[in-house]
């Protein structure tokens, strides 16, 4: 990956978009630090599309929508998109299957979970999982003790 810096003013002007994850890249150590809310806000006040891309659940990204200065935002590891439309104060949400496939991945999701929990010791359902449309996280390493990664 280049410098934008590295840029010259011609192939800066052909940038419409910029996307980015959020864990680790926009955030440092869990926290969105200021400077970094204020790039997301100079890029879309500068007119491109902003997008964070992430593996973090629906709720998350429904507030990221309605809140921070972005065009979108994908979810669940590309399970959905959402867009906030400020003019009529809708929220847009387009899922990558349909609501009979995602019936039938939650069921099956849900059986998958079972035999996680039971089959890696130390592992257990990610603390935001109840607002997740599409995906299971475990929490393997965020809210309980680092598991080695030979456990993985």
């Amino acid at each position: 990956m280049r410098d934008l810096a590295e840029f010259g003013p011609e192939s800066a002007s052909r940038i419409r978009g910029v996307f980015c994850d959020i864990d680790d890249t926009l955030t440092t150590e869990g926290r969105l630090p200021a400077d970094a809310y204020r790039a997301l806000e100079r890029l879309h006040e500068a007119g491109l599309v902003v997008a964070p891309i992430t593996g973090r659940p629906a709720g998350w990204c429904d507030m990221i929508a309605r809140f921070w200065p972005v065009t979108g935002v994908v979810g669940e590891n590309g399970a959905f998109y959402f867009a906030y439309d400020q003019a009529t104060r809708k929220m847009i949400r387009v899922f990558a299957a349909s609501a009979d496939e995602r019936r039938e991945n939650r069921r099956r999701l849900a059986e998958l979970e079972k035999r996680i929990v039971e089959e890696v010791p130390g592992s257990a359902v990610s603390a935001d999982q109840q607002y997740r449309e599409a995906d299971l996280a475990i929490d393997f390493c965020e809210d309980v003790p680092a598991l080695p990664l030979s456990d993985a």
